[in-house]
């Protein structure tokens, strides 16, 4: 399965590249992380939960990263085993341009998997694919962003007082 996506991060491109290589950060932006350990350099490992339709799996693998150019572009290659589950492995090739505001992430992600995972169908795992990139992209911009304006509004919205109770037709109670 492949995918492409671009979008708009209120950082610079020193930043969000330093992020993409930060084991600290890729724990909270990878979806189900439990441990991310290693350097760019070595390369990473790797502890993902994920559950994909009825299989729930614990991956374990490695993460590397080649083909960087500082602050322009990395390639993101992970392949993990889920014991009986089966296996996953993809690419990412990222890249990054200065834009007004901050940074234009592109991205290009082809995904892989065998075994039991394999037999769901390439529906679900399409799917799960796709969520799982934006869902680490997302993470990612809001990581280096701050929440979006529209989770402070409605947060500020939940904490606000009740409004005058009102009754039948919207009329105040009197």
């Amino acid at each position: 399965m492949k995918m492409s996506e671009t979008r708009q991060i209120a950082a610079s491109p020193a930043e969000v590249y330093a992020a993409l290589l930060d084991p600290d950060m890729l724990i909270k932006c990878v979806p189900g992380a439990t441990e991310v350990t290693g350097s760019p350099e070595d390369g990473f490992e790797a502890t993902v939960v994920q559950k994909v339709g009825p299989v729930k799996a614990t991956f374990k693998g490695q993460v590397t990263m080649t083909d960087m150019v500082p602050d322009q572009s990395i390639k993101i290659s992970g392949e993990g085993k889920g014991g009986a589950a089966g296996f996953a492995k993809g690419e990412a090739d990222v890249t990054l341009a200065a834009v007004d505001g901050g940074t234009e992430l592109s991205y290009d992600v082809e995904a892989k998997v065998g075994g039991k995972l394999a037999q769901l169908g390439s529906r679900i795992i399409d799917g799960f694919a796709k969520k799982m990139a934006d869902q680490f992209f997302n993470n990612l911009q809001e990581t280096l962003e701050g929440p979006a304006e529209d989770a402070q509004a409605e947060a500020a919205e939940a904490t606000d007082a009740p409004a005058e109770k009102k009754g039948w037709f919207g009329r105040s109670k009197s």
